[in-house]
């Protein structure tokens, strides 16, 4: 199977799909982007201009990935989580005129290998989460979570580890 775009998704001509990845309702992927193999991206999922999703990723409802991050393989976004990209957003320059692409710092989020962001988590600008690492639902992520780390919490603190099943070890 080549690949699946539900007919309300939007996808760029100028982004990569794998074979067999699913994109459903009201989705949106950018120029640029490069969306693994076998990958599933939820309704009203957005992702931006130049990100990397690995192989068999998926990517729940309403999940934002932001330009600058990057997802390996196997790793789970769960609902309504957010990468985001940019330390000191501002809508304006201090000068007033509006910002434009060349005015944003861009630092993506790295979440690596068999990672889980649960559902509602925030990611800040420049984190890198662990390989099989797994992050609690509604956690805010300040600072990089080691491998096979357990984290939640506002802001997420490590509260133990995991195996590659995703128990507590």
């Amino acid at each position: 199977m080549e690949h699946f775009v539900h007919g309300t998704a939007e996808v760029s001509g100028k982004a990569k799909i794998g074979a067999s990845t699913k994109i459903w309702n009201n989705a949106q992927v950018r120029e640029g982007a490069i969306v693994g193999k076998e990958c599933i991206v939820g309704k009203n999922a957005y992702i931006d201009t130049g990100v990397k999703i690995g192989k068999r990723v998926k990517i729940g409802n309403n999940v934002s990935v932001f330009k600058g991050s990057v997802v390996h393989d196997c790793v789970f976004l769960g609902p309504h989580c957010c990468l985001l990209n940019d330390k000191v957003p501002r809508s304006v320059n201090p000068d007033g005129g509006l910002k434009g692409d060349k005015d944003w710092k861009i630092s993506g989020v790295t979440v690596n290998e068999g990672a889980s962001i649960g559902a509602g988590s925030v990611l800040l600008p420049g984190v890198c989460v662990g390989e099989w690492a797994m992050v609690g639902a509604g956690s805010v992520v300040t600072k990089d979570v080691p491998d096979f780390a357990l984290v939640y919490g506002n802001p997420a603190v490590i509260h133990g580890k995991v195996d590659k099943s995703g128990n507590k070890v």
